[in-house]
């Protein structure tokens, strides 16, 4: 029997919604789910054969409590806990509450909108929308701080390898794990730097994307200590966001995993350090707001659930 995954393995599409939604009420909220179960069956058919082209698709995400308030099944996926805050000497990855996560992307922005919004329609009575995250490609897959960003995300079979769930979990294979933060940068310290500063900062070149060699490079540089090796990835879908005016750019994180363990290594090696006390240093000038884990599901539990 074949198993259809969720769309957790294609790269970032230029418009991008993110929405993160929580309950307000137990009331009618297992009925509003299952509601919201067919529609994302149903946006995902109807925009392969409408816009075939556009790489359009939804992926829900539903969080450790949400999936206990709804009587989803037990045992839960092996590695699908409530997350918690991973605290350093100077920096913090903080936990946030997320009982229901949508990944909306298109090459046509007006599909996420509708989509968006027919989402909103369903939820509403029944939930708050504490995050809506417009992300957007910025030149040539760089982050707002002007770097490359996801260049050590795995290509080709190793992508399914290193995001969707095999048989070490056989009753939630073809599922991901999906961690998600939202950073705020300080642009105005991060452009008082020189480029070459940055470069230490990120530990790669900043016009051609090039590693640094491993004698040069910074132990408490971003890709020094983001990356835990070959054997360990992520699939990364980060969009740049914000408000220019204001200083309020940053960047959403979003990792979809086979392996949430994997995830926390990254988080404690950026956050409390290897060895401890060395911290990324991009933290300096990006501070997580949130942080939230989702359990993605495929679409024939989506099916059932929606039934």
């Amino acid at each position: 029997m074949s198993i259809n995954s969720q769309n957790v393995l294609d790269y970032p599409n230029n418009n991008t919604i993110f929405m993160v939604w929580n309950f307000t009420q137990k009331d009618a909220i297992k009925d509003s789910f299952k509601r919201l179960c067919a529609l994302i069956g149903n946006l995902n058919n109807s925009a392969n054969t409408r816009f075939p082209n556009s790489k359009a698709s939804i992926v829900l995400g539903i969080g450790y409590e949400a999936w206990q308030l709804l009587n989803l099944p037990v045992p839960l996926p092996k590695e699908f806990e409530a997350f918690v805050p991973i605290a350093g000497t100077k920096h913090t990855a903080v936990a946030t509450k997320g009982d229901l996560h949508l990944h909306i992307r298109s090459d046509t922005y007006s599909f996420c909108i509708d989509a968006a919004s027919t989402i909103s329609e369903i939820l509403t009575d029944v939930a708050e929308s504490v995050e809506e995250i417009h992300g957007f490609r910025y030149w040539d897959s760089r982050s707002i701080l002007g770097f490359v960003d996801g260049t050590e995300n795995p290509q080709g079979e190793d992508r399914q390898y290193f995001g969707i769930i095999g048989d070490e979990d056989p009753y939630y294979k073809g599922g991901s794990y999906l961690f998600v933060q939202k950073y705020i940068h300080d642009m105005r310290a991060w452009k008082s730097l020189k480029v070459d500063e940055q470069e230490k900062v990120i530990g790669r070149s900043k016009a051609d994307d090039i590693e640094m060699p491993d004698e040069v490079k910074p132990s408490n540089s971003h890709s020094a200590l983001a990356n835990v090796g070959d054997e360990l990835k992520i699939v990364r879908d980060n969009m740049p966001f914000g408000n220019v005016s204001t200083n309020q750019m940053g960047t959403y994180f979003i990792a979809y995993a086979s392996s949430f363990n994997t995830v926390k290594k990254m988080l404690t090696n950026m956050f409390i350090g290897s060895p401890i006390g060395n911290y990324d240093r991009i933290l300096d000038f990006s501070t997580p707001h949130t942080g939230s884990l989702f359990f993605v599901p495929t679409f024939e539990m989506l099916d059932s659930f929606g039934s």
